[in-house]
């Protein structure tokens, strides 16, 4: 057996390909748990603009109190939950992106410790971090789509204040001497 396939040979047996490839593999992981998380945010928005779209169809049947503040409120609501969409699309097309990079980078490790050389080390290492890359400004996008979230929350909140501090008012109407319902 000629030395160099001695080499190939102990090179293919040894550990330091699987070595190597667990840094991937464990990015590959990560990027696996962001994906059906934001796949999970998708279906929670999909969830909300159903609820919002059957609340919609109940203020034009006239079955709402407040229907113009209900109307004005589901308007914001519906722009931010579209907002949401668009920035879990792009951040899940990253993390799709970065996992196609970095099981790549994992291919490229595998074949380059087996048949490669030192000169071709740079092409795995280039696609883990186009890889990173993308992992980040996914993270990125979904950090910023959160605060599309909270805005939801708060004007939802801000919302049922409303509706409370209204039913308060019209109770107080009712209990005053002066409004006819006294005896």
């Amino acid at each position: 057996m000629a030395i160099q396939d001695k080499e190939i040979l102990e090179a293919l047996s040894s550990s330091r390909i699987l070595t190597s490839m667990i840094t991937p593999a464990v990015l590959i992981s990560a990027c696996g748990t962001l994906i059906f998380s934001t796949s999970a945010r998708l279906g929670r928005i999909f969830d909300r603009v159903t609820v919002m779209k059957n609340e919609v169809e109940t203020i034009l049947q006239c079955k709402s109190s407040y229907p113009m503040e209900r109307l004005k409120n589901l308007k914001a609501q519906v722009e931010l939950q579209k907002r949401r969409a668009v920035l879990i699309q792009k951040a899940m097309a990253a993390l799709y992106t970065a996992t196609v990079l970095f099981v790549a980078a994992s291919l490229a490790i595998g074949v380059n410790v087996a048949y490669g050389s030192p000169e071709q080390a740079w092409i795995p290492t280039l696609l883990a971090l186009a890889g990173g890359l993308f992992l980040f400004a996914a993270s990125t996008l979904l950090l910023y789509e959160s605060r599309f979230n909270l805005r939801f929350v708060t004007r939802t909140i801000n919302f049922i204040e409303f509706l409370e501090d209204k039913a308060i008012s019209q109770e107080n109407d009712k209990n005053r001497p002066d409004s006819g319902n006294q005896k």
